[in-house]
């Protein structure tokens, strides 16, 4: 099996493994260990002589420094240059969010500047089969496999798997000579060195601050996965299992948790941190589908993640609903009974500020209709920058109603069946397209600092409202 090796300390050489060669220009090789890099190779540590031998301070002005927008590897919510988690419980599909995410990089179909160009993935995952499962649900995804490689470590003959800071210099090497523009990692704290106590941020940043600089000199979107831990906390960043340093890092998070109260048994993909565009995106909704993939032994089940559309309920609503209950199933339907009365009553439609002091003047509190909105069949829009958010009725009631009857046995249920192995993938369906918040093919700068350096939550995209408003 061909494989392009890279030397690295220690006699450690990195191997991108692929079964044919990439289809794909690379671009140069660029060398993260050159000073003004900051170093990704290095594993820090206390200083030496050697360390202290030719350096100086040296002060740049702001004036030499060129300005750059923002480009986005998925439009608004993973930058390219930068790190990005994406944290969950387990259940909630996010290795098969990640493997989405790879065949709509290698297809050229994912929203952002690189759409319409096949672009190759460095794929690290260290908790699952390449060939029982991580490769079926590759294929299943519809991912170009000659365009994504998974990636080892030789070191005196024998393998072993990617290693952060260790192997930092070498996979930056790679990534810049393959053109890949994704590093996926599943999960992420699986490659942080066995010395490194994740638990203690100064410790953790020492491998993750190298990868940023990898992913600043090559251009590559980095994305790693991430588990919740067991506390009872609200906030998603909060709930990132390891040091805080996972959330401060990156520059942006995306949060998933399953949908308790949808009956199809779905997920939401909620921006939970986004510090170089906007926080007010809208949340998405999927479905994880049960397929077939044809292979050499017969016929092997995967899982595959299916986009449903926009999600009227955020992570943030799953959380809390999790931890409080304030109103009853009985309210909630009666709210829901009242909004889609009101909304008939208005035409269809109205401000959200109309409906909330309508709402009040009745006995309904705005966290009520909030989670009484998806029974009613009402979707959110916003029709003007600075503007409130509208709400609208779905105007077929047949459509409203199947919306929130569907039973989980329904997803998965279809049978559908991949094309073997080494075939062309089934071209994707409509509901497995990526959804762009805004201009598909747009790369503009985005509002930058919407939320801050601290990963502030920001208005709630369904109302305006500033977070956590009563």
């Amino acid at each position: 099996m061909p494989a392009s090796t890279s030397p690295g300390p220690s006699g450690r050489w990195l191997r991108a493994v692929e079964d044919h060669p990439p289809a794909c220009q690379p671009h140069p090789p660029h060398d993260p260990l050159q000073p003004d890099q900051g170093g990704p190779g290095r594993a820090g540590g206390g200083s030496t002589s050697e360390e202290h031998a030719g350096r100086r301070v040296r002060l740049t002005p702001a004036s030499a420094i060129r300005l750059r927008r923002v480009s986005w590897l998925w439009e608004g919510r993973i930058p390219t240059g930068a790190v990005t988690v994406v944290p969950g419980r387990e259940g909630t599909g996010k290795s098969l969010l990640l493997a989405w995410l790879a065949g709509q990089v290698t297809r050229g179909e994912l929203p952002g500047c690189r759409e319409g160009g096949p672009r190759a993935v460095v794929y690290a995952a260290s908790e699952d089969s390449w060939a029982h499962t991580i490769a079926p649900r590759l294929h299943a995804a519809g991912a170009d496999l000659d365009l994504v490689y998974r990636v080892d470590v030789e070191q005196n003959g024998r393998i072993s798997q990617l290693t952060l800071p260790l192997d930092c210099a070498g996979l930056a090497t790679e990534i810049s000579a393959r053109g890949a523009v994704l590093l996926a990692a599943d999960p992420l704290l699986s490659l942080i060195h066995s010395s490194i106590d994740t638990h203690r941020d100064r410790d953790l940043r020492t491998a993750l601050e190298p990868l940023v600089a990898l992913a600043d000199s090559t251009g590559c979107a980095v994305v790693g996965l991430a588990h919740f831990n067991k506390s009872d906390s609200t906030d998603a960043l909060n709930l990132i299992t390891g040091s805080r340093a996972f959330s401060a890092v990156a520059r942006a998070v995306i949060a998933i948790a399953r949908d308790t109260e949808a009956d199809d048994g779905s997920c939401v993909l909620s921006q939970a941190k986004n510090n170089l565009g906007r926080l007010d995106l809208p949340s998405l909704r999927y479905v994880i589908d049960s397929v077939e993939v044809a292979t050499e032994e017969g016929p092997a089940s995967v899982g595959r993640v299916r986009f449903s559309g926009e999600s009227p309920r955020s992570v943030t609503d799953i959380l809390t609903a999790g931890h409080t209950d304030e109103e009853s199933r009985a309210e909630r339907h009666a709210a829901a009974d009242w909004l889609a009365d009101y909304l008939t009553q208005s035409g269809g439609a109205a401000p959200w500020a109309e409906i909330r002091t309508a709402a009040r003047a009745e006995g309904i509190t705005p966290r009520t209709l909030q989670r009484a909105r998806p029974r009613a069949g009402v979707t959110t829009t916003r029709e003007g920058f600075g503007s409130g958010a509208v709400w609208r009725l779905d105007p077929d009631p047949q459509s409203r109603h199947s919306r929130h009857s569907r039973h989980a046995a329904g997803a998965g249920a279809n049978g559908a069946t991949v094309a073997p192995m080494g075939s062309t993938p089934n071209p994707l369906t409509p509901h497995q397209a990526p959804f762009a918040p805004h201009s598909r093919h747009s790369c503009q700068d985005p509002e930058r600092g919407a939320n801050g350096a601290n990963g502030a939550t920001g208005p709630d995209p369904s109302t305006g409202d500033p977070a956590g408003t009563p």
